[in-house]
């Protein structure tokens, strides 16, 4: 019997969850409390839109076999690392992350800073260090990307300008350039990385970032 596209969906959203819960960091010694903090917010839910985009992208261009998962999981860490800081009583102040407690408000408002950092520091670690069979020059573009997309020119840049433009009024040109850095930079870089580490040329990763670009204003729009 055919599958509709929501059971395919939650078929391999159930992969891709798998795939970024078996780099997390086991909970235990001395540095238990951060680790629990870091698994905390990364087992809280959601679409797992970004690594889902970065497998659908490597094997479109051919990839094969597990070599993608390491830079899923990595993606997913930089991702949830944003959400715990956009929580925080500095920033957006919310109690509540899909229907959850917030990190601060499990754990206090300095673990989830820390936890925060440990995650995005985790998924460059993960990328490098468990990429074990991927080319050397592929590994080091994918981790570039993801660097460029994670900081002020992508998505750390996005949410300076959300919390820039509170309080006053915007065009539409900039909640246009706003979302294109704080959520679009992130989905660029997941179909960017998963051409990368399938092998794809400059053109496929041209070709693929635009495409995630436009997938990410469509989705801000639609979750707005």
């Amino acid at each position: 019997m055919e599958r509709s596209f929501k059971e395919l969906l939650e078929q391999k959203t159930a992969e891709t969850e798998a795939a970024v819960y078996a780099y997390l960091p086991e909970e235990k010694g001395f540095q238990k409390t951060i680790f629990e903090a870091m698994n905390y917010s990364v087992k809280a839910g959601g679409k797992r839109l970004r690594p889902l985009l970065m497998m659908e992208t490597y094997r479109m261009l051919g990839g094969k076999g597990k070599e993608i998962l390491p830079f899923m999981a990595a993606i997913e860490m930089i991702h949830t690392s944003s959400l715990i800081h956009d929580d925080l009583p500095c920033m957006d102040n919310d109690e509540l992350r899909r229907g959850k407690p917030t990190n601060h408000k499990i754990y206090g408002e300095a673990t989830a800073v820390l936890a925060g950092d440990a995650l995005l520091t985790a998924a460059f670690e993960t990328a490098l260090e468990q990429s074990s069979g991927v080319p050397s020059d592929r590994v080091v573009a994918a981790a570039a990307c993801l660097a460029h997309a994670a900081g002020a020119r992508g998505m750390v840049g996005g949410q300076s300008l959300d919390m820039a433009a509170e309080g006053r009024a915007v065009t539409r040109r900039d909640v246009e350039d706003l979302q294109k850095l704080k959520t679009g930079a992130l989905l660029s870089a997941a179909a960017e990385m998963g051409c990368v580490i399938a092998g794809g040329g400059t053109d496929d990763r041209a070709a693929v970032r635009r495409y995630a670009q436009k997938l990410g204003l469509a989705f801000q729009v639609r979750d707005d």
